[in-house]
């Protein structure tokens, strides 16, 4: 990356070295690490360090430092471009990855996915913000949705190779970390090379940016990264310990949500281009309101792992439906603020998730079904915080209660 760019100029290059072509690369690599470290997760701390619920709690909890400390980006961009440092993040979280399977103790696993994670924070904040300062904001949603549908595209050929070939082949877990990891690292190294470093047309601000009037974004954050930990954490983790699933069941799984995603996530943009990010929004947390709560039902009734298995393939779906929210600050943001509020919403996002895995990692060892429950009632509030959304947002009109405007622009 030695040549520097404005975007406007980058439409002269060839198509696949233009600023979407690297952010479609990049949501092709990523997921290659991180999704199939999450995939063998929960089999390899079980099967190998004899993990419990506390332990993967603790886990989570150490994973999340990293996200609740993304805030650490605005200082870094102070001295490194935004491109350059989310492909570092990239390659650090491939290498890390790649290595998991050599520290099979709980300290050695939690120093490990420490560093993995440090690599796929930074690089999902600056990631964001790349996305947001590339895109039209007409073009955005339906944008974000193929983004989506890409990283699932590709993470289907891991899984896809998991699943066929795990027990046939013999495979260990030390060999597919090396293969997902060293894959995903070779890609940060050839978008390293190939692209000259784009300009985006609005300089971001590299301080710490708070705005009263981002405040509805922000409690939206904060919600949707307690309750995403409630999912991450311990719904596959259910589906090991309470069902009983093996690698390539627990793969195979993660391989409905991908060809589910790869057919669903470009409508989900589209969808979002149409009906607006409120509606889109407040459908996601009625959906996890429901999903959540029959979760609990799970434990408390003894209901089956069809229902599980079901439940868990609709609640990552809903979870897709969360581009909306991105969408929401772009419209809503100074083009300059979107570098530094990336960064503050990503903390913001992780702040739950820094204490909620190994607090509630305790309560599951005596009511998992609890657990859910929990989720269920966050679901609620923040389908409560959606209604404050106008149906047109933009500066200056964040939330309903900002700007009266017609009824027929609601």
């Amino acid at each position: 990356m030695t040549t520097t760019l404005n975007l406007a100029d980058a439409r002269h290059l060839p198509l696949w070295r233009r600023p979407r072509s690297l952010l479609f690369l990049m949501a092709a690599a990523m997921p290659i690490a991180f999704a199939t470290w999450s995939a063998l997760l929960n089999n390899f701390v079980i099967e190998v360090a004899q993990f419990d619920g506390s332990d993967i709690g603790w886990l989570h909890t150490v994973r999340e430092i990293p996200g609740f400390l993304a805030i650490g980006v605005i200082a870094l961009i102070i001295f490194i471009r935004e491109q350059v440092l989310g492909l570092v993040s990239l390659l650090m979280l491939g290498v890390a990855t790649a290595v998991t399977a050599w520290f099979p103790s709980l300290g050695g696993i939690l120093t490990i996915t420490l560093l993995s994670s440090i690599g796929f924070h930074y690089y999902e904040t600056v990631n964001q913000s790349l996305q947001l300062q590339w895109l039209p904001k007409a073009e955005a949603p339906r944008v974000l949705g193929l983004l989506l549908a890409t990283g699932s595209a590709a993470t289907l050929c891991s899984y896809g190779l998991i699943v066929l070939l795990w027990e046939p082949l013999g495979l260990t877990y030390n060999i597919v970390y090396l293969l997902a990891g060293g894959i995903t690292t070779l890609m940060a190294i050839f978008a390293m090379v190939a692209y000259p470093q784009f300009e985006a047309p609005n300089p971001q601000v590299k301080k710490m940016v708070l705005r009263k009037r981002y405040w509805l974004y922000y409690l939206l954050q904060f919600m949707a990264g307690a309750r995403r930990q409630i999912f991450v954490v311990f719904a596959g983790f259910m589906m090991v310990e309470r069902f009983g699933f093996d690698v390539h069941e627990v793969t195979g799984l993660f391989l409905i949500n991908l060809v589910a995603n790869m057919i669903l996530a470009p409508l989900m943009g589209r969808a979002v281009g149409r009906f607006g990010e409120a509606r889109v929004l407040r459908f996601e947390y009625v959906g996890l309101v429901i999903v959540f709560s029959l979760y609990g039902g799970i434990y408390y009734f003894g209901w089956g792992v069809l229902l599980a298995s079901v439940l868990y393939v609709i609640d990552n779906l809903l979870f897709g439906l969360a581009l909306a929210l991105k969408t929401y600050f772009q419209k809503i943001a100074d083009p300059g603020d979107i570098a530094p509020t990336a960064a503050v919403a990503f903390t913001i996002n992780h702040i739950a998730a820094v204490f909620l895995p190994a607090g509630l990692g305790y309560l599951w060892l005596i009511s998992p079904g609890a657990v859910f429950v929990m989720a269920a009632g966050m679901a609620a509030g923040s389908f409560a915080l959606s209604l404050l959304i106008p149906r047109h947002p933009e500066p200056g009109h964040e939330t309903i209660f900002a700007r009266a405007i017609p009824a027929a622009a609601e």
